[in-house]
């Protein structure tokens, strides 16, 4: 078994057929065809089965497609770290977010990291399940993520800050009065809520339970940009990260009591390369709320 046939078979996994994995990998059809072939009958199983809709991985096709992610990470960071020199650096960086951390720090550290490292290829996606966050950063598929809790070692996690959470009222809501809301004073409202498995809405159940509130969910939202503005029209009040609001909607926005906060934690893959360190640096120099005592979850 080669890494081409890994990148290959993964191709064919994300286009959903042979022809589209050949048009993305720029190479002949046929020899994406020749080299899946070649890969179940070295591999003894079927990876692919064919329906209405294409090529689709069966159950142990997607076992064996996770672990090929896996080694081909692996593969591109050992080049890149291979081909780093003192002032270039090529390859991918492959960077998740736990939903809602980092919006005003990230884009400045990716920012100074790309004028840095200008052939550098950053990907970059936001992460609604912890749980899921979790899972990728053990198998080894990224280089660096935010999270609010991991089970790396502490070499591995690094505290930037805390993540302080506030409520978002709508136009003429009593609560706006205030300087800070006492959560108990939202007895009875409606909340904009999220996806039932995002850590977001895992946070807004246990401060509701923790304050011996009943949420009555108004909506659900995806995104956390959404939640503002809905929550802006009037729809319900919503719990969300400080520095996820948007501009223009400061003015609904207050702390709440008693106060709510994450800690935001930098997970670096092991041996990190100097795409990961320079990053970690660059997100050291952001500015975040004080930390509190921080040990890493074992």
């Amino acid at each position: 078994m080669s890494l081409r046939q890994y990148e290959y078979a993964l191709a064919v996994a994300e286009q959903g057929s042979v022809t589209a994995a050949a048009e993305l990998l720029h190479v002949a059809q046929p020899s994406v065809s020749q080299q899946i072939r070649g890969l179940e009958r070295e591999l003894g199983v079927k990876l692919f089965a064919r329906t209405p809709t294409g090529l689709v991985p069966t159950v142990v096709g997607r076992a064996f497609l996770r672990e090929a992610q896996v080694a081909v990470s692996a593969s591109r960071r050992a080049r890149a770290t291979a081909r780093a020199g003192a002032d270039e650096l090529v390859g991918e960086l492959v960077v998740a977010v736990q939903m809602g951390f980092g919006t005003r720090q990230l884009p400045g550290a990716l920012g100074a990291l790309r004028s840095r490292f200008p052939r550098l290829e950053v990907t970059v996606f936001e992460e609604p399940s912890s749980a899921e966050l979790d899972q990728l950063c053990r198998r080894g598929v990224l280089d660096l993520a935010l999270m609010a809790a991991c089970d790396q070692s502490p070499a591995d996690a690094h505290h930037l800050g805390d993540e302080e959470f506030v409520v978002v009222l709508g136009p003429g809501h009593p609560q706006l009065a205030a300087d800070r809301v006492d959560l108990r004073e939202l007895e009875g409202e409606p909340w904009v809520r999220f996806d039932r498995d995002s850590a977001l809405d895992g946070v807004l159940l246990n401060v509701l339970r923790d304050n011996d509130l009943t949420p009555t969910t108004a909506a659900r939202a995806s995104q956390t940009a959404t939640a503002v503005r809905w929550a802006a029209q009037g729809l319900g009040v919503t719990l969300v990260p400080a520095s996820v609001v948007p501009d223009g909607h400061e003015h609904l926005v207050r702390p709440v009591f008693p106060v709510v906060s994450q800690p935001v934690i930098a997970v670096v893959r092991q041996g990190p390369g100097p795409a990961e360190t320079a990053l970690l640096e660059l997100l050291r120099q952001e500015t975040w709320s004080e930390p509190a005592s921080f040990s890493p979850v074992s």
